[in-house]
């Protein structure tokens, strides 16, 4: 049709959701001209993950399209001018820039502006809202010459502007919030107590119950001054206090508009006027703002449809979501809050690893209503199916949260069961029969497949772990052999590799791609490859030069700033003083800050690339060697005192700790390794959340293997009981190059453990019985990895070639970044990008 006789649809706003519509619509006809407006100086970019921007992503990485796509879809896009005003009786919209542009339909996705409390002093310098690029913009700039930065608002946005001063590297950092409890609207207060607590082990101060009064200070912020009769000392504010709709055109126009803000809408998201729509958090339907981005979507694809004379309603969402707050997961689903009689309530709570979940179930215990997950939300995407789709709960409703006994996991026999149109993307309307059918029809065979046919997982991503399960799924039980392989350039899992590597006595990467592989590698299998290779001939990763990622490529972990550290191996957590004296020492020297770790070392911040070579070469001279904290390989054995000082210690744990540490150092792996050894039962070491752990009994020692701390915790799993020292280590030997052999790339032992066929009784039968008849080969594997070990920072440092890499600037080797600064840290320092 001819563009003169074509309809025009007018989209005010180019946010994510009015993107969504123009590319709903355009999927659905081509019988209208779409004219949008923006206010923004950009095209619509992704809003859920502005956070990013302050790490290192730019506006473009962030952009919802192309460049060309709006011209490439005959989109006419004005940006930097809003629309002044619309004229309901001629069906026209005039902009700021003087278009006056006919309409035969009108969407309103104006969005919502950030809700500012009516507080003296809040346009003072130094104060600012979180919801644009533009804004982070002005943030980044003004936190050059702030120290101490808080965040008024304590809920989702409050504490993802938190996290936005962090990556800023504002030294201090509060959150101040009117409630009693963060996040009030999405956890309970023992769910919001625990996570109030993991934030402030990340350096985050949290006020609650405070009620600002003004911001003081002369023409910039100095301080907030509360109802208390307190204050709290700034040099900058975020304001997250909440949203509130950008209903002002829809005002002046004369449409419906809420006592409290909003446009009301109909069903068909119809306003007063049935020719102009509203979506989007500027839309209210039946009292109800929706602030999330799924439901957003939801009300693009219901007015796209209306427009084209597909009869399609929306009778509201679930709000149910699953995100990480400053590294921490963080989800609600279904009724959260549900109590006494209406139901019952099931809780974990773990203090100690920060782990915390509610479920809320039916009182005949059949049927799952809602929960909460804090710290551990792996669960989410199976939980809120089936709440959603009211599937009949286990005989133990507690294993939900605390997993099937023995750890092993159903491999996605789970998701495999749910009904067809079990809605499993929320953002683009996707269920499982439509993802299950594109596999079947042969349309899709991986996530990037299914991405571009459904569309799923493309919004918030949340559900990208289970639409993985529903792909494996489906072509098992169509018959199709699925090959685990490490990327699209080499045909081959990680395990196939180490042994061609091993048998074809490969040296290097570009020999690998030739004999083995296609293309030029990529940013997945060149870390890969070098980690075999590491591990197998147990040769300097150094050696694979621009291969190994980038902590390994300098042999110090990459800090915020873009300084260093330094991990020097204390084994056993054991030191002399003089050692101690001599790593004071450098700390001085060299201007770093000093931190212990929870692995029993001494970590070293701030260190220049330029400095590395000289700080290790000060740290071996003292007999100091490499902690491999940079790759994926030992870290540590940690220790309790054992029997040589503690009361109740049986057996020497230090000496045993020291020892295994000494022979598994610098031992390439799948993943970074971690392992414990404790002189009893009282678990001092914490052994049993390691990868292998080590509990001194009567008899001798218990063995457990496969555990696993951070962010997804698990108990480790008794191997052999009552064994003496020898078979302890010999069973070690077996464990950790079986795991070396066959775990997949980033695979922590207690995921390999929880895919691997049998499980730990499996296990048991091929390390202790040597079932598969490979003991010997293991065992000589890793004699041959202990008699060729050597310290990769003596190796880099004695090698010339190596330490030209140790330079900022190839012309000025020895001139440090010029764009780090050191500022003051509780009397410490601390590096700061400038």
């Amino acid at each position: 049709m001819d563009a003169k006789h074509k309809k025009n649809i007018i989209i005010i706003g180019n946010g994510m959701v009015g993107y969504k519509f123009c590319e709903k619509i355009i999927a659905k006809s081509d019988e209208f001209n779409l004219i949008v407006f923006g206010e923004e100086p950009r095209r619509a970019y992704d809003r859920v993950h502005l956070s990013e921007y302050f790490n290192g992503k730019t506006a473009e990485d962030l952009s919802m399209s192309p460049a060309n796509w709006y011209q490439e879809n005959h989109i006419t896009l004005h940006l930097s001018d809003p629309i002044l005003e619309i004229n309901r009786q001629n069906k026209t919209v005039h902009s700021q820039k003087g278009i006056l542009q006919p309409y035969d339909y009108l969407v309103l996705a104006t969005g919502s502006s950030a809700f500012v409390p009516n507080i003296p002093g809040v346009e003072k310098e130094g104060v600012f809202v979180y919801r644009t690029i533009e804004d982070l913009e002005l943030m980044k700039n003004y936190a050059l010459k702030a120290k101490k930065g808080a965040v008024m608002g304590g809920g989702l946005l409050g504490l993802e502007a938190a996290k936005a001063l962090l990556d800023l590297g504002i030294a201090e950092t509060h959150v101040i919030e009117f409630a009693p409890r963060l996040m009030p609207r999405q956890v309970d207060s023992a769910g919001s107590k625990l996570l109030q607590n993991k934030l402030q082990e990340l350096d985050l101060q949290i006020h609650l119950n405070k009620s600002t009064s003004q911001i003081v200070g002369d023409g910039k912020i100095e301080a907030l001054a509360f109802n208390d009769d307190t204050q709290l000392e700034l040099d900058m504010l975020v304001i997250s206090a909440g949203i509130r709709p950008r209903d002002e055109l829809a005002k002046l126009s004369g449409l419906d508009v809420g006592a409290r803000g909003g446009i009301l809408v109909n069903e068909k998201l119809q306003t007063s006027d049935p020719n102009i729509f509203a979506i989007g958090e500027c839309a209210l339907y039946k009292d109800m703002i929706y602030g999330l981005v799924a439901p957003g979507y939801e009300m693009a694809e219901v007015v796209a449809a209306n427009i084209c004379q597909q009869e399609k309603y929306f009778y509201g969402f679930d709000m149910s979501t699953k995100l990480k707050l400053i590294g921490v997961d963080v989800a609600s689903f279904g009724d959260a809050f549900v109590t006494e009689p209406e139901g019952r309530t099931i809780v974990f709570e773990d203090t100690h690893k920060g782990i915390y979940k509610r479920i809320n179930i039916t009182n005949d215990g059949k049927h799952l209503l809602g929960g909460i997950l804090i710290g551990d939300a792996d669960a989410y995407n199976i939980l809120l199916q089936t709440v959603n789709n009211k599937i009949i709960l286990p005989p133990n409703p507690e294993d939900l949260i605390l997993g099937s006994r023995g750890g092993e996991t159903d491999g996605g026999a789970g998701v495999m069961s749910l009904p067809d149109d079990a809605l499993i993307c929320s953002c683009e309307a996707v269920t499982k029969g439509m993802i299950c059918g594109a596999v079947s029809d042969g349309t899709a065979s991986s996530i990037d497949d299914i991405k571009k046919c459904t569309k799923a997982g493309t919004g918030c991503g949340g559900c990208v772990p289970l639409v993985k399960d529903l792909i494996t799924g489906t072509m098992q039980e169509n018959g199709v052999y699925i090959k685990n392989v490490i990327c699209e350039h080499f045909d081959y899992s990680r395990q196939e590799l180490l042994d061609l590597i091993k048998l074809n006595k490969i040296k290097d990467y570009d020999t690998a791609l030739d004999h083995f592989g296609k293309g030029d590698g990529c940013e997945v299998c060149k870390p890969a490859i070098a980690n075999i290779l590491a591990g197998v001939w147990n040769d300097l990763i150094l050696k694979q030069d621009t291969i190994q990622d980038s902590n390994d490529r300098f042999l110090a972990n990459i800090q915020k700033g873009g300084t260093y550290s330094v991990v020097p191996r204390i084994a056993g957590g054991e030191i002399t003083p003089e050692k101690l004296i001599v790593i004071g020492q450098v700390a001085q020297k060299y201007n770093l800050y000093t931190k212990i770790t929870g692995g029993q070392r001494i970590d070293l911040f701030g260190a220049h690339l330029t400095d590395l070579p000289a700080i290790w070469e000060e740290l071996i001279d003292a007999g100091f060697e490499s902690g491999h904290a940079y790759g994926k390989s030992l870290r540590t054995v940690k220790s309790c005192v054992g029997s040589t000082w503690c009361r109740f210690g049986l057996q020497d744990s230090v000496s045993f700790a020291i020892e295994v540490e000494d022979r598994y150092k610098g031992l390439r792996s799948p993943h970074k390794l971690k392992g414990g050894v404790s002189g009893c039962i009282r678990e001092c070491a914490e052994a049993q959340s390691k990868d292998f752990g080590i509990i001194a009994t009567e008899k001798g020692y218990n063995l457990y293997v496969c555990g696993n701390g951070g962010s997804k915790p698990q108990h480790a799993l008794l191997l052999a009981a009552d064994i003496d020292k020898e078979t302890c280590i010999k069973y070690l030997d077996r464990f950790l190059m079986f795991y070396v052999r066959t775990a997949d790339p980033l695979t922590r032992t207690a995921t390999w453990l929880n895919k691997m066929e049998g499980g730990i009784t499996y296990l048991k039968n091929v390390i202790v019985n040597d079932s598969l008849g490979i003991a010997e080969e293991l065992e000589s594997a890793m004699h041959y990895h202990v008699d060729t070990y050597k310290c990769e920072w003596k190796a880099a440092i004695e090698n010339p070639e190596m330490k030209k890499r140790f330079a900022h600037f190839v012309n000025a080797p020895e001139e440090k970044d010029p764009t780090v600064k050191f500022a003051p840290m509780r009397e410490q320092v601390k590096a700061e990008a400038w």
